[in-house]
C-alpha cells in the first residue's frame, strides 16, 4: 500500500462516510455530516456576535482598552500610521486579496480545473456577501476616538478586511499548495498567517474597528470557507477521487492533470 492512499484511507471523513450503501447513501452521509461541521464551525462566530450583541461588559471593556491604548501610540507617530495604512488597503486590503483570487480563478479556467475554479470564485464572492450582510444585521458602530488617524465607512462588525483576508488565503493556499515543494509548504502557511493576523492588527491600530469585529471576521471567513470545501470534498467523493487535508491541498491532481491533452505525442 502506498504513502499516498494509507494517507487517503486514514482521513477521518472518509471512514465515516465508507460503507456498502450505495452512491446515494453515501452522498446522504457525506452531506448529513458536512452540514454538522460547517455548524460547529460557525460556533465561535455565533458566540462572538452573542457576545456583541448583548453588549457584554467585559468584552466592550477590553475591545475599548486595545484601541485606546493603540490610539495613543499611532497619535504619537505619522509615519506609522501612513506604514499601516499602505498595509490595511494596498498589500493585505481587499482588493488586493480579490485580485490574487481572481488570477487563480483564470488560472484554473486555463487548466480546464473548471470545479475548483467554482469553488475558489464561490468561496470568495460568498465571503463578501455574507460578511457584508451580516454587518447590515448587527449594525454596530466603529470606534469613536479623539484625533482619528483614519477613517472607514459603514459598520464595524465583523470587519470586512479580516473576513477578505482568511478567505483569500484559503482559497489560495488550499489551490496552490500541490504546487509547493512538500519542504517548502509550512511557508505558505506562515505568509498566510501574517497577512490574516496583521491585516487584523492594521484596522484595530488604525481606530477603525474594535478586536472583536477583527476576531469576528476571521471566525466568520473559516466558517464559509469550511462549507465551500464540505461542498467540494462531497463532490470528490461522488467522482471517486479520494478525500484531501489541508495540508494536500483542496485538489492535489492538478499538479499531473494536462490541461491540453490534445497536445500530447498521439493525441488528437
Amino acid at each position: 500500500m502506498t504513502e499516498r492512499s494509507t494517507r487517503t484511507r486514514r482521513h477521518p471523513l472518509g471512514r465515516l462516510v465508507a460503507g456498502r450503501g450505495g452512491p446515494d447513501t453515501r452522498f446522504g452521509a457525506r452531506l448529513a455530516l458536512g452540514t454538522a461541521v460547517t455548524a460547529l464551525a460557525a460556533v465561535p462566530f455565533s458566540l462572538a456576535l452573542v457576545l456583541v450583541e448583548a453588549h457584554w461588559a467585559p468584552l466592550y471593556r477590553f475591545d475599548q482598552d486595545v484601541a485606546e491604548r493603540l490610539h495613543r501610540s499611532a497619535l504619537g507617530s505619522p509615519v506609522r500610521v501612513r506604514l499601516l495604512e499602505v498595509l490595511t488597503h494596498v498589500a493585505w486590503g481587499p482588493l488586493t486579496m480579490r485580485l490574487l483570487v481572481a488570477g487563480v480563478v483564470v488560472w484554473l479556467l486555463r487548466r480546464r480545473a473548471y470545479r475548483l475554479a467554482a469553488w475558489a470564485a464561490v468561496t470568495a464572492t460568498a465571503g463578501g456577501l455574507v460578511g457584508l450582510l451580516v454587518k447590515n444585521v448587527v449594525e454596530r458602530a466603529r470606534p469613536h476616538l479623539p484625533d482619528p488617524v483614519a477613517h472607514a465607512p459603514g459598520y464595524s462588525f465583523p470587519s470586512g478586511h479580516a473576513m477578505t483576508a482568511t478567505t483569500s488565503c484559503a482559497v489560495l493556499l488550499l489551490v496552490l499548495l500541490p504546487l509547493v515543494p512538500r519542504a517548502w509548504r509550512p511557508l505558505p502557511w506562515v505568509l498566510a498567517a501574517v497577512a490574516v493576523l496583521g491585516v487584523g492588527y492594521t484596522r484595530v491600530a488604525l481606530g477603525v474597528h474594535w478586536v472583536s469585529d477583527v476576531v469576528g471576521g476571521w471566525l466568520l471567513g473559516l466558517a464559509v470557507v469550511t462549507a465551500t470545501t464540505l461542498a467540494f470534498e462531497a463532490w470528490r467523493g461522488d467522482t471517486g477521487r479520494p478525500l484531501t487535508t489541508p495540508a494536500e491541498g483542496l485538489e492535489p491532481e492538478i499538479v499531473t492533470e494536462d490541461p491540453e491533452p490534445a497536445s500530447r505525442p498521439g493525441g488528437r
